[in-house]
């Protein structure tokens, strides 16, 4: 949640200091955060495999937590577009490296019963703080004449809180110190299942439709939000997100995964139809808000999904690969979503994102009867 904070009140308002402060065309923005979230996905799959062969979680958490910890202060000190590319690069490895290695510890820990909620539990907290950094950045910009290097060093300091937590306040659970594995073969890869690779392949095609959120903040902006408040649009999105996960976990545990991925990939569909052909702030509101649902719906559900279908020793692995699928579709969909909005403007993005959350409704659609067969 620290973390989150931290990342959320810089991430809000990069988008638009690139643009209207430092002079950056919007493909570069989508460029810049096609890279930063690709380089964190395709280091959890290292990361991941790596907390498999150790045995241990807690120190590549650390790690990560700290690297993105001692970066921050890079934010406000960067005078240049390239200096802010290299700050967000090695931000997002941190990100990288301690996020599966997280998430294979939370399922290890979770009973089996109650992985959806517990995952969905984690991304609620997770989500948190992900409205809480906006809200602080609406109020520290609103207090400071629209200072945007002023909120970026606050914004270190939850970033260290969250490097101390993770060092001092967590512990190795005993049940997962383990005597050293044989290094990891690529034959490993044989032992994960039909209904793994399928929820890869709809994850990465869900991932395509899905860019940045950069782009939510950009579209807050065209539609005439004043700057200092453009933030709220992450607030929204986040609060909605936060308050959905954890009961979408919890019915997943009841009804099944499938039915609620359908019903969260239908809600991006809305939500792209709304920010492409609505107009106004209200009605770009309503659809970051749906978009915040869609992500309620379905991204604890996926990663919930990784862990019922991966062999529990390989978990860490598991979800390195799933990451590294979702690393490589968003650099595409963010590099895809900044050039169809400089050449075609905003609303042929947000419909673009509509077409590939089609295909992935259908195929997600196709599968449903594989994710059953998960344990």
């Amino acid at each position: 949640m620290f973390m989150d904070i931290s990342s959320e009140m810089i991430h809000a308002l990069l988008p638009v200091y690139l643009v209207t402060v430092l002079g950056a065309s919007t493909l570069t923005v989508g460029l810049i955060e096609g890279i930063a979230e690709a380089t964190a996905n395709i280091t959890k799959i290292f990361s991941g495999a790596l907390s498999d062969w150790l045995g241990k979680r807690k120190l590549l958490a650390a790690i990560g937590y700290g690297l993105a910890a001692f970066t921050k202060p890079a934010f406000p000190l960067a005078g240049s577009v390239g200096w802010l590319v290299a700050a967000r690069f090695v931000d997002r490895i941190g990100k990288g490296i301690r996020g599966a290695p997280r998430d294979a510890l939370v399922a290890d820990l979770a009973p089996p019963d109650l992985r959806g909620a517990s995952i969905g539990l984690r991304q609620s907290l997770d989500t948190t703080g992900a409205f809480i950094g906006p809200l602080l950045a609406i109020g520290l910009m609103a207090l400071t004449s629209d200072n945007f290097r002023f909120v970026f060093w606050i914004a270190v300091i939850p970033g260290f809180i969250a490097f101390a937590l993770i060092v001092f306040g967590v512990e190795e659970p005993s049940s997962q110190a383990r005597s050293a594995k044989p290094p990891l073969k690529l034959s490993d890869a044989k032992r994960l299942t039909g209904a793994f690779w399928a929820v890869v392949a709809v994850a990465t095609v869900l991932t395509l439709a899905r860019f940045s959120e950069a782009f939510l903040v950009l579209r807050a902006q065209n539609v005439g939000m004043p700057v200092a408040l453009v933030p709220a649009v992450l607030v929204v999105m986040n609060v909605v997100y936060a308050l959905a996960a954890y009961p979408a976990g919890v019915l997943s545990d009841k009804v099944g995964r499938g039915g609620v991925l359908l019903v969260g990939a239908a809600l991006l569909i809305v939500a792209d139809l709304v920010l492409a052909l609505g107009s106004g702030i209200p009605m770009m509101m309503l659809g970051v808000a749906v978009w915040g649902l869609h992500m309620g719906f379905t991204q604890g559900l996926l990663a919930t999904l990784v862990a019922d279908t991966a062999p529990a020793d390989l978990r860490g692995t598991a979800y390195g690969v799933f990451n590294l699928a979702g690393g490589i579709s968003m650099l595409m969909a963010s590099v895809i979503a900044g050039g169809l909005w400089d050449s075609y403007g905003p609303a042929a993005t947000f419909l673009a994102g509509a077409g590939f959350t089609t295909v992935a409704l259908v195929g997600l659609f196709l599968i449903r009867h594989r994710l059953k067969e998960a344990p």
